[in-house]
């Protein structure tokens, strides 16, 4: 049966939709009040939707619902996401949560008010978050965070570790790296074969 004058229909309400409040989307027409994410109703425009199938979504509930799963895959740099993801009909495995033992048998008042501050690796007092740097699974200070044999200064992009020790690359690949011919000196004595 022919469309006698009207347009194409809505794909979230059914009704149709007029050229004047139309937003095409995947190859189908909706009205601009029905052009929300399917999942948390928040108002999409063409910066903002993920499109599966036959659905529209945010990018946030997109990546939520059909991004990778798994630690490591939060949104974005840095970033500790903790939901669940209910509302989207999805669970997750909580692993439950250690308890904290004490490690001083007399706290301070410090302490017992605000918890135990972890230790830096290198010199053994505290490390406080306005000074704290990751490396190795550990806190250090940002003057500790330097490397084992040379004192060079480390980076996220420049740092190994090794037995609970920070190494620059160079170093690292000098004393715990591949050694012989090709690998920059040679440890064995080479006989030539006549």
């Amino acid at each position: 049966m022919p469309n006698w004058g009207g347009g194409a229909k809505c794909g979230a309400c059914g009704k149709t939709v007029y050229h004047a409040e139309e937003i095409q989307c995947n190859g189908r027409s909706f009205h601009k009040t029905c052009f929300h994410c399917m999942a948390c109703r928040k108002a999409l425009d063409s910066t903002t939707v993920a499109a599966h199938e036959s659905e529209i979504y945010c990018k946030v509930c997109y990546g939520r619902r059909y991004g990778p799963k798994g630690i490591g895959y939060g949104q974005g740099a840095g970033c500790l996401s903790t939901d669940t993801g209910e509302h989207l009909g999805l669970q997750f495995q909580q692993s439950p949560k250690p308890a904290r033992s004490a490690t001083t048998s007399n706290p301070s008042k410090f302490t017992s008010k605000f918890g135990e501050s972890e230790k830096c690796p290198r010199c053994r007092k505290s490390v406080y978050a306005a000074e704290k740097v990751m490396g190795g699974g550990k806190p250090w200070h940002k003057t500790c965070f330097r490397c084992a044999i040379c004192g060079k200064s480390l980076e996220s992009t420049n740092v190994t570790d090794k037995d609970g020790e920070l190494y620059c690359k160079v170093c690292y690949a000098k004393n715990f790296g591949p050694t012989g011919i090709g690998f920059g000196g040679l440890t064995h004595q080479v006989e030539k074969k006549e």
